[in-house]
């Protein structure tokens, strides 16, 4: 049985965990909000430390939306156990293409990464990828919009960062919700907030000035665009015309499923 959540709106000092936040407060279109202590995002849980746990333990989660890859997870590792919270891993593409890449980055291999990311072609790497999530990856966005109007909620959404495949994950549940789409392009944005960034994991033998030059090339998939949302969201209309037949066609959702994510996430009306 789902906790009743206990925690304060404001937003929490998490040591081992980034890019936290309770996305409640929100207004929709037609005046209502987002409640608080229903849908939270991050980066990944598994560097949280017990104090995290502890923190984590008291929202009263139902389940966590884990979207990390295989590769990600022999990365940054396993995510905590948190009693009674169900974990469900649905992996959605990768921006930096997993281990492989990132192989490279620890590595400081600049010819390749040049190759790969210079030149714009990082910001076409993302804009890609974000495009991909939106067609093809309708069965998995329509599987947690479906959860969350099921049994899902309280639940927390991430991925390895928090930023891309989580943050989209969460506006396209937002937008499924009438939440205004500048208010989620204002939520997308935090997370460039220095606190929030994902950190890379270098070795310390790194050459300072070549590490300069690898997070230069880098700062396309770290950074939160919105360029790279409103790509997304413009994908929507130019594969099914409006929002309303994305929701309906492309992920599955009748109005009656929208009408039960809006009452088990939204303010009373």
């Amino acid at each position: 049985m789902t906790q009743v959540p206990q925690f304060s709106p404001a937003e929490p000092e998490l040591s081992g965990v980034r890019n936290f936040r309770d996305v409640g407060g929100l207004p929709t279109a037609d005046g209502r909000r987002v409640r608080h202590g229903r849908l939270f995002r991050s980066g990944h849980l598994a560097a949280a430390t017990a104090e995290d746990a502890v923190f984590l333990g008291r929202l009263g989660l139902h389940t966590v939306f884990d979207f990390r890859n295989s590769a990600d997870q022999k990365l940054d590792g396993f995510d905590i156990e948190l009693p009674g919270v169900r974990n469900v891993r649905i992996p959605l593409s990768d921006p930096a293409d997993g281990a492989g890449f990132w192989r490279l980055v620890r590595e400081g291999d600049i010819a390749q990464l040049r190759s790969l990311l210079a030149d714009g072609k990082g910001t076409e790497r993302m804009l890609a990828s974000y495009r991909s999530i939106i067609t093809d990856r309708t069965a998995e966005q329509g599987r947690v919009l479906h959860a969350l109007a099921e049994d899902s909620v309280p639940a927390l959404m991430h991925c390895a960062a928090g930023k891309d495949r989580a943050g989209l994950t969460m506006a396209v549940t937002l937008l499924a919700v009438g939440v205004e789409r500048d208010a989620i392009a204002a939520d997308y944005l935090k997370s460039n907030d220095a606190h929030r960034r994902y950190r890379l994991r270098r070795g310390d033998s790194a050459d300072p000035l070549v590490s300069a030059e690898v997070m230069s090339l880098l700062n396309p998939l770290f950074g939160a665009h919105i360029d790279y949302l409103d790509a997304a969201l413009a994908t929507i209309e130019e594969n099914w015309g409006t929002t309303e037949r994305y929701f309906a066609e492309g992920l599955g959702l009748s109005g009656e499923t929208r009408e039960r994510l809006r009452e088990r996430l939204l303010d009373e009306a």
